[in-house]
């Protein structure tokens, strides 16, 4: 089987050819560069119109070469459909359409953004790893559950790559930032910046305004530099780490063009390494946007007989990669690992020890983090956990009792609550309490900050509910900031859950008993607000 692939969501004008005999794969990429700033759409799609044919040109060439006649022996054409840039979607949708019906062959319409997941599986040969696509327009976490790629985690303001731009244009460095950061950065101190994560979302907008203040106030750019690229990267290992952790999987693969970023391989490699999992990222051809990836998943999709009409083939420039069917997975679970099973709980940020009714947690240091940043957190969250779990039980929410703490090791003392977590009995009633719980500690001025299904305690009866590790959360009365909560719950119910919907149902009705209807409004918001929504 040889499939042709096209890419051209922004960037890259490529084609590509897959066989899947000998697993080899041809590409050729014409980018579109800019002299300054980003992506400017129209110059873009003008460069797609010219620069398309001809790599489609060369790579039928490679076809003829390696086929067994002179005509290009072809099996199906793969194109990117979204996410991207309209206008760039369209002219490859164009060149896509007519490739396929010149060759009598189907039509194939690939997820970019699950096309540099299954890159990255295919490469590794990992079973269902949680992936960390970091690209300039987008930055978010997927895994797989019951038939579809699950968002875990995103940015909820700009892509990664499109931050650190931000930045560069300030100093009125040339496009892309991306490299010039990483090579400055090497001359700098670390320099304190906002570091900010949700649950397993995060946002770079704060981030990106205090590296530009620091700048106009005299700091030197080469730590500015050096701040901001470990603190980016340090909130993408992080959540990474807390995928790895909510989902119980022990395989991360890395995909996106910020991805070829020396130091962010070195972190993800590192966590992974101290968490005992394994860690890919494919050759740098397949990180950037490339032709390569959609050609391989595009015969993973001909071979499920998942191909396209024509008629139906038009471009989804906000293609949300959980809206994709993944049928070339068909009968497959997601393969995890009960991270209590060797006897040790290990989250994503601590071991915790159980002896009895007495729990001891350990905020273990992170390799990968530069040792002031570190320090800094693991003393903030600890003293977090141990006022706000206070705190949630003087307003009525079960939390454990505080038995002792230590910021400075970061490590707490409390009593056992519960048999599990949530996630091993979650229910619409257990989920309701949750609400009602997350509504109560609103009500009192503060937020959890990374509500999951893991850290919420269930006992015997439904309505034994327990809140746990408060170590992200703050005191504030911002609507945004418990709509936050309430998005970071539903994350982790929608990317675990067989049958969600019911139990997103109960958790939002729980809150409404107790809360603020604004917030629920405002949830509605953020939910939109994705980085594939517009």
């Amino acid at each position: 089987m040889r499939i042709v692939g096209l890419e051209g969501t922004a960037w890259a004008a490529s084609a590509a050819l897959y066989d899947a005999r000998t697993d080899e794969v041809n590409v050729e990429t014409d980018a579109y560069e800019p002299d300054s700033g980003g992506i400017h759409p129209r110059e873009a799609a003008e460069h797609m119109g010219n620069a398309v044919p001809e790599v489609v040109a060369a790579i039928l060439d490679v076809a003829a070469e390696s086929g067994e006649s002179d005509a290009p022996d072809i099996d199906a054409v793969a194109f990117s459909r979204g996410p991207g840039l309209g206008p760039c979607l369209r002219v490859v949708g164009t060149a896509a359409r007519a490739l396929s019906q010149t060759l009598s062959v189907p039509l194939v319409g690939v997820n970019h953004m699950v096309a540099h997941l299954e890159i990255g599986r295919h490469r590794s040969g990992f079973d269902s790893p949680v992936c960390l696509n970091a690209s300039g327009a987008n930055a978010h976490l997927l895994g797989y559950h019951d038939g579809r790629y699950r968002v875990l985690g995103e940015t909820m303001d700009t892509g990664v790559g499109n931050a650190i731009d931000k930045f560069t244009r300030h100093l009125g460095w040339s496009h892309p930032g991306g490299p010039k950061v990483e090579t400055c950065a090497r001359d700098g101190e670390y320099h304190d910046l906002p570091y900010v994560v949700k649950g397993m979302d995060f946002s770079f907008s704060g981030l990106t305004s205090a590296a530009k203040d620091a700048v106009d106030e005299g700091v030197p750019v080469a730590d500015v530099c050096a701040g901001l690229q470990e603190t980016v990267f340090a909130m993408l290992t992080e959540v990474s780490e807390r995928a790895l952790s909510l989902t119980g999987t022990d395989e991360l693969v890395l995909g996106g063009g910020v991805a070829q970023n020396d130091r962010l391989r070195e972190m993800l490699r590192s966590m992974c390494e101290q968490r005992g999992a394994d860690f890919h990222a494919p050759e740098p051809r397949f990180l950037r946007d490339n032709a390569g990836m959609i050609a391989v998943l595009g015969a993973k999709m001909y071979a499920a007989g998942d191909t396209i009409a024509v008629e139906e083939s038009a471009v989804d420039p906000n293609f949300r990669p959980d809206e994709v069917a993944v049928t070339w997975r068909e009968g497959e679970r997601s393969v995890a690992r009960d991270p209590a099973a060797a006897g040790t709980i290990r989250g994503a940020e601590a071991t915790v020890t159980i002896e009895g009714d007495r729990v001891v947690k350990r905020r273990v240091p992170k390799a990968y983090r530069h040792p002031d940043l570190d320090d800094r957190l693991r003393g903030e969250r600890t003293r977090a956990e141990a006022r706000l779990t206070s705190a949630a039980r003087r307003v009525g929410v079960p939390t454990p009792v505080v038995a002792d703490v230590d910021p400075e090791p970061g490590t707490l003392e409390l009593r056992r609550v519960g048999s599990d977590d949530l996630a091993a009995g979650v229910t619409p009633d257990r989920c309701r309490a949750v609400g009602r719980h997350l509504a109560t500690i609103h009500g009192a001025g503060f937020v959890h900050g990374d509500p999951t299904t893991r850290n919420v305690r269930i006992g015997d009866g439904d309505d034994e509910v327990f809140l746990i590790d408060f170590g992200l959360g703050y005191y504030t009365d911002h609507v945004e900031d418990h709509a936050m909560d309430l998005h970071v719950f539903r994350g982790s119910v929608a990317g675990t859950a067989t049958d969600p919907e019911p139990l997103l149902s109960a958790f939002e009705a729980g809150y409404a008993e107790a809360g603020d209807d604004d917030v629920l409004a405002r949830l509605r918001e953020i939910e939109g607000r994705g980085r594939y929504q517009g």
